[in-house]
């Protein structure tokens, strides 16, 4: 029996117990019997989270390229790798098949050796939602540099930051991007960048908007005359099973985005397994991920796990609801879309429009529906089910990390029995544990704690980039020889997992993790700023918004109130990109404070939740006396 493709659930926990019992057998038999490799393993595994150090796969030798198109190419070189459906529907669609991108990653692999671009060197890619965008990923990883996308809607000083600190060699970015009705100027956001970047010598210009733009010379190239140019024959690369993949940043909960660093075979593998199972590839699919693969999702969902499986994966440049909300369905009825993925925002923001947008279509080819980044909530999971799943395509409501890699904990379709705003139970091999404060592990049913996993998996991140002590104390300093998740969650009766939320300074918005500490740094650099404390609040479309407390230097009647908090924002928006902006921002005469002087967030956000009814104690504060002032100048 194969363990490569779960039917039952009687497989699943049969499975499952082995892949706990046995961890280094099942991945090994998983590993070997599924994907290409040039040189077998020394050892499956070896770890220990004290140091934190994994490594699995060790001494194999491969490249993830080979496992994502070459080995396809006689079976399916002709059938369609990538769905390319541009933003606006006027474009013709375009379809790349394995061959095709075969030729591209080729092409494009060879520009970027002709550029100096040896194994080891960092490429970052700043570009939007077009094939070019998968095709630089994969170009990377068959020469052995490691690519660091940077989601482009960052700002340039997001942008600056993330280059300098993976010492970023070359840039690959575009002319710009379409955004539903707007164009974004991609390349004027990274010429900004790059004034603090002096490590980057050249920069490569995708056309996309036919803008006028500046190019630098000597520096900037526009891409498509040296593709033209480019040998479409590129050796692979031969790496070592620890050898880096990508660099991927993620908001930390204090100062400095962290860059997860992702290794070759552990990621590929479990990559390649969720995918599989939790949507239930079955060949000739059409599948569809509507992240940007500027976020780890759609790096495992869009490029990576799909390729390895040799499926026809849809890359969507636009936006849910340009030209109107019908978008997402209207391609759905278009590609005859079998599996769908979106994130809770889209799907709230879907469902508080008019109906005939998802009724007016033929959505009979939808099989699986699914929903990352955030929690889903009761009311949009029912919606998602009856109107886009017709009560008969299943929900996998995925959790996991850009750390992780990799879905952790889902429903596998046809198989789970799923319950509205439960991710339902763990992945195969992973095993996870709720603890208590004082570090103990919560045993048994119907028990609520701090999630966290006491046994690696292939796709967990090694280290953060050029800071382990961090990565170290971060993850495995909380609680002894176990991986802290950062997030809270229950365990039901059954056994079923519910992530109940960030228990650090990290607010979900729209699906995008963001760090309090750099939005507070950013606000405090306008000069009529002393302070500020940012919490999230409920959101009925976003999850969760941000909610600014901001004390300013000299409290004026005669101060533009409206002025500032345009002047804040725009400052949030060039300092770290406009998706951190505040939807509400009060001006208080004091933040609560405990007698060391740390800001009190939890009365905070219970004065932004508008729930004042259980503060608790604030008598011990500094400052009591001014919650009842925030109180009543509450928005």
């Amino acid at each position: 029996m194969s363990n490569y493709h779960i039917k039952t659930l009687e497989e699943y926990f049969q499975v499952y117990r082995k892949s706990v019992r046995e961890p280094e057998n099942f991945w090994e038999e998983i590993a070997e019997e599924h994907f290409l490799w040039r040189k077998k393993w020394d050892r499956v595994l070896s770890w220990d989270f004290s140091k934190p150090e994994v490594k699995w796969f060790e001494g194999a030798k491969l490249n993830i390229t080979e496992n994502c198109i070459d080995r396809h190419l006689i079976t399916r070189g002709k059938q369609n790798a990538i769905i390319f459906e541009p933003n606006n529907p006027d474009e013709p669609t375009e379809h790349i098949t394995y061959q095709q991108l075969h030729e591209r990653v080729c092409k494009m692999a060879n520009v970027l050796k002709d550029k100096g671009i040896e194994k080891g060197d960092r490429v970052c890619i700043y570009v939007p939602m077009v094939p070019e965008l998968a095709i630089a990923l994969l170009a990377c990883a068959r020469i052995g540099a490691i690519h660091n996308v940077v989601f482009a809607g960052f700002s340039a000083k997001a942008l600056a930051t993330r280059i300098n600190d993976s010492d970023c060699k070359l840039v690959i970015t575009s002319d710009g991007s379409f955004r539903g009705d707007k164009t974004i100027d991609l390349k004027g956001i990274v010429d900004e960048a790059l004034k603090e970047c002096p490590n980057v010598k050249t920069v490569l210009v995708v056309q996309r908007i036919n803008s006028n733009i500046t190019m630098q010379k000597g520096r900037d190239h526009w891409l498509q005359p040296l593709l033209n140019d480019a040998s479409s024959e590129c050796e692979p690369e031969i790496m070592d099973a620890e050898d880096p993949l990508f660099i991927l940043y993620t908001s930390g909960s204090t100062g400095m985005p962290k860059g997860m660093l992702h290794t070759t075979a552990g990621y590929m593998v479990y990559a390649a397994y969720t995918f599989k199972n939790v949507f239930q590839y079955k060949q000739n699919d059409v599948y569809w991920c509507t992240a940007d693969i500027g976020w780890i999702t759609g790096h495992s969902y869009i490029v990576y796990g799909p390729l390895a499986n040799g499926a026809t994966t849809v890359m969507f440049e636009g936006v849910p609801h340009y030209p109107d909300f019908g978008r997402f369905w209207q391609i759905v009825e278009k590609h005859k879309v079998n599996q769908f993925y979106t994130a809770p925002t889209a799907i709230r923001a879907l469902a508080k429009q008019n109906l005939s947008f998802a009724e007016n279509v033929d959505l009979s080819s939808l099989k699986v529906l699914g929903t990352v980044g955030e929690p889903i909530n009761e009311e949009a999971w029912h919606w998602y089910n009856d109107t886009i799943g017709k009560r008969k395509s299943p929900i996998v409501d995925t959790w996991w990390q850009t750390e992780t890699g990799g879905i952790m904990i889902s429903p596998l379709p046809f198989i789970t029995p799923t319950k509205p705003t439960y991710a339902t139970l763990p992945f195969l091999g992973i095993q996870p544990a709720l603890m208590d404060e004082t570090g103990e592990e919560l045993k048994g049913n119907q028990k609520e704690g701090r999630l966290c996993i006491k046994f690696p998996w292939p796709s967990m991140a090694r280290t953060i980039w050029g800071n382990h002590q961090r990565y170290k104390d971060t993850y495995f300093s909380t609680f002894e020889n176990k991986y802290f998740t950062g997030d809270g969650a229950l365990r039901d009766e059954v056994g079923y997992y519910r992530i109940t939320g960030r228990v650090d300074d990290v607010i979900i918005v729209s699906g995008h993790n963001l760090g309090t500490a750099p939005i507070e740094d950013a606000i405090n650099e306008h000069p009529a700023v002393a302070e500020s404390a940012i919490v999230g609040f409920p959101h009925e479309i976003k999850g969760s918004a941000l909610y600014g407390y901001i004390t300013l230097k000299e409290t004026g009647e005669g101060r533009n109130h409206d002025n500032l908090r345009k002047e804040i924002n725009q400052l949030i928006a060039e300092r770290i990109g406009a998706i951190a902006k505040l939807d509400k921002i009060q001006f208080t005469e004091g933040l609560p404070k405990t007698r060391s002087g740390k800001i009190m967030r939890r009365i905070l956000r219970k004065i932004a939740e508008k729930d004042t009814s259980s503060l608790g104690d604030t008598s011990t504060l500094l400052n009591p006396e001014c919650v009842q002032d925030i109180i009543d100048n509450a928005i």
